[in-house]
């Protein structure tokens, strides 16, 4: 009978071992510009990993749920978001460790998306101030509006009120893609075709239009420019 009690413990130390070398739920994985170093959240804060591997450190150490990191395009700070006041807000923090800046201050949830290509404004999604022209059924918590705000902080900018996720600009800073958003849906539902799934659009900001360049029926998501801007990953 002992030797089973120690057999049990012995994996059931082996166990927890592996679970603490085999972490799971590492999410919102985002790759420096520089190619040199991968931010991503686990349990509730920021970590940095070598892209080559590694042991990864914490860049927030924090009771709230810090997550989403934003890489600026010198790969010098990071956005992300955190519920450190109730709501979430984008807050920025150098990438090499240091004093986080908190970037918004209203009571919706902002959630970081892009850095201008000078890298002194983040674009953020917020269902704040939504137009009483909106032709969408009012829910902040599906329709973001775009805006930007200054890494020293003031008041941010409404870009866009037709309602985007995840917007990346282009080099130029002069286009956006983002995917769009049409009613509820789990985005974590597998094989999902209807016609609420999300699709992939353009807006030039120059001529204020608006280009549509996904249709599939399933989830089109995620999009980013090519280095060159000529095409667009999703």
């Amino acid at each position: 009978m002992k030797k089973i009690i120690i057999t049990l413990i012995i994996c059931l130390v082996a166990g927890f071992l592996q679970a603490q070398n085999n972490p799971l739920w590492l999410r919102y994985p985002s790759i420096s510009p520089d190619g040199n170093t991968i931010a991503f959240g686990y349990k509730g804060d920021i970590y940095l990993v070598d892209s080559k591997g590694g042991v990864a450190r914490p860049l927030t150490i924090h009771e709230a749920h810090d997550m989403m990191p934003v890489w600026s395009h010198d790969s010098k700070t990071i956005a992300f978001t955190s519920d450190r006041y109730g709501n979430f807000d984008v807050f920025t923090v150098p990438a090499s460790g240091g004093q986080v800046k908190r970037l918004t201050f209203h009571s919706a949830n902002d959630y970081p998306f892009d850095f201008a290509p000078d890298n002194q404004t983040v674009l953020f999604g917020s269902g704040r101030g939504v137009g009483a022209n909106n032709i969408r059924f009012y829910s902040p918590r599906l329709f973001l509006n775009l805006y930007s705000v200054s890494v020293q902080g003031g008041n941010p900018l409404l870009l866009s009120g037709a309602g985007m996720d995840l917007a990346k600009l282009n080099s130029k800073g002069t286009q956006l893609v983002f995917q769009d958003r049409k009613g509820y849906e789990d985005p974590w539902r597998k094989h999902h075709t209807s016609s609420v799934t999300r699709d992939i659009w353009m807006l030039d900001l120059k001529e204020k239009k608006y280009r549509q360049l996904s249709s599939f029926s399933g989830e089109d998501r995620e999009p980013v420019f090519a280095s060159d801007d000529a095409s667009v990953y999703y």
